[in-house]
């Protein structure tokens, strides 16, 4: 590392089900000043893919750089040496703020590390209605959604005008609140990670961010009727999805402003110029590009590519666009920070793409999920015995997506099919030469299927060998399960999620 750009801390940010689009250093259209900010001083990696489609088949990778159910055959870190146990070893002081994720909690082993570590996971009780609203966000959050009327109506008779009502939805405060109590207390050397949950459905953003992203005003009974008929799995016509749209791109905006109040902070405390800021989403979003909404078990880029936006003080600003994957970020922390990476970390640092330019090395990127027989069915699967294990892998160009145990694929190729809508492997695809002569569509023709049999020759060994490393552990997984080894609190918490 150079030594103009020599830093003693690092601040990570990951914001659950954040798309790549969904702020303006990957589109231009989207509001989201902060992380642009990010972006203009930091290195913007063009083609970064999520390890897998939402948060307990991703966050491994983010906090110890292993791949989901490598090591313990179970969705957390457990066994495995985390970040924060690296530097905490090192002799770094630790903070974790989770805003009530019930998957990156110390039952899945990510206080590990921490010095001080909160997942403002509220306590379950022992009735039914305690059980039922155990946390943030799903359940609860439907009910301050349905409340906020009422909540807004009494704040304006009491003379106050501010956004609690809709705010008190989400937990952003709480952690604003415990990483500034951090940031004052920090005395040396430290890592502070914070999880943001507002952009998770159901989205519930205040008005002024509502206002900040869209022409027109969206208001309370309109953000209950969209989230109301998704709820109620009722049809989404444009016009719901238009609001689900917004409602998400404000609820982006709100994590962003929180976002702004944490680099002032650093600043306040004289923090800021040896600080390094980390932004990622753990997972994206669906908006029906490929039928659905939120994040239901696929691999497509809409829940995979996220943005991963590195500040180091000192470098200059770029954008990177060969691929990298999550399981990058720990061994780049490790290194920023002069700290030895553990052997078993899978992914490379990219510390010298940001502070030197250095292109990273052009591996291709390894995602997974698991699907029950329907992609919406219930439970949610958490084990590799929940369904079929799907692997997805991607390089600068191409997606290869396998369901292992069914033998079949899909590949796409994304500079002519962003949103990976035409499968190159499936018969009778076209390949937009209906205007040509005859011979010359098939000459084409006949040069794109060798081209793609050409990647999934190259892809299928590595599907292959991670779907092996993971099947290692598959029975692992099964055994843990049969054995009950989630308490009954913690499948309520994870019911309030919404994952039942």
């Amino acid at each position: 590392m150079n030594a103009d750009t020599e830093v003693s801390n690092v601040v990570l940010v990951t914001v659950d089900s954040l798309r790549a689009d969904a702020i303006g250093a990957y589109d231009e259209q989207r509001h989201t000043p902060v992380m642009d900010g990010l972006a203009e001083r930091g290195a913007v990696f063009e083609r970064a893919f999520a390890n897998g489609n939402w948060t307990p088949f991703s966050f491994p990778s983010i906090l110890a750089s292993r791949p989901v159910f490598a090591d313990s055959g179970e969705i957390g870190v457990d066994g495995v040496p985390t970040l924060a146990e690296t530097l905490a070893g090192a002799g770094f002081a630790t903070g974790g703020f989770n805003a009530a994720n019930g998957f990156l909690t110390s039952h899945w082993g990510y206080d590990d590390g921490f010095d001080a570590f909160e997942p403002f996971v509220a306590s379950v009780g022992s009735s039914l209605y305690s059980r039922y609203l155990a946390t943030h966000p799903t359940v609860e959050a439907w009910l301050q959604l349905a409340a906020s009327p009422i909540r807004r109506i009494r704040s304006r008779l009491a003379g106050n005008v501010d956004d609690r009502p809709f705010l008190d939805t989400s937990r952003m405060f709480d952690v604003e609140h415990a990483a500034s109590a951090f940031l004052e207390d920090a005395e040396g050397p430290f890592f502070l990670w914070v999880h943001y949950m507002d952009t998770h459905t159901p989205y519930v953003p205040a008005p002024r961010y509502i206002r900040e992203v869209s022409s027109g005003l969206i208001g309370t009974h309109r953000m209950l009727r969209a989230h109301a008929r998704t709820g109620l799995g009722w049809e989404v016509g444009d016009r719901t999805l238009s609001d689900l749209r917004t409602l998400y791109q404000a609820a982006a905006r709100q994590v962003d402003a929180s976002i702004g109040r944490l680099l002032e902070d650093l600043s306040a405390n004289g923090l800021d110029d040896e600080t390094a800021v980390i932004l990622a989403g753990d997972h994206g979003e669906e908006f029906q590009e490929h039928g659905h909404l939120a994040h239901y078990p696929k691999l497509y880029d809409e829940l995979i590519r996220v943005p991963l936006i590195v500040d180091v003080p000192g470098a200059e600003g770029r954008r990177i666009d060969g691929p990298v994957g999550l399981e990058a970020i720990p061994p780049t922390v490790t290194d920023l920070l002069g700290v030895d990476a553990p052997e078993e970390w899978r992914g490379a640092s990219l510390s010298a793409a940001v502070t030197d330019g250095d292109a990273p090395a052009d591996d291709p990127v390894v995602s997974v999920t698991v699907r029950g027989e329907e992609v919406t069915a219930q439970p949610i699967p958490r084990s590799l015995s929940d369904g079929d294990l799907l692997v997805s892998v991607r390089d600068r160009d191409w997606t290869y997506i396998r369901n292992v145990d069914r033998e079949t694929h899909e590949l796409y190729y994304r500079p002519d099919d962003p949103t990976q809508q035409v499968n190159r492997v499936a018969d009778g695809v076209d390949n937009g030469t209906a205007d040509l002569d005859a011979a010359d569509r098939d000459t084409i023709a006949d040069d794109l299927a060798d081209e793609a049999e050409r990647v999934v020759d190259r892809f299928r060994p590595l599907v292959d060998a991670h779907a092996e490393l993971l099947r290692e552990r598959g029975e692992a997984a099964e055994a843990a399960r049969e054995a009950g080894d989630v308490d009954e609190d913690l499948e309520a918490r994870l019911e309030a999620l919404g994952y039942r």
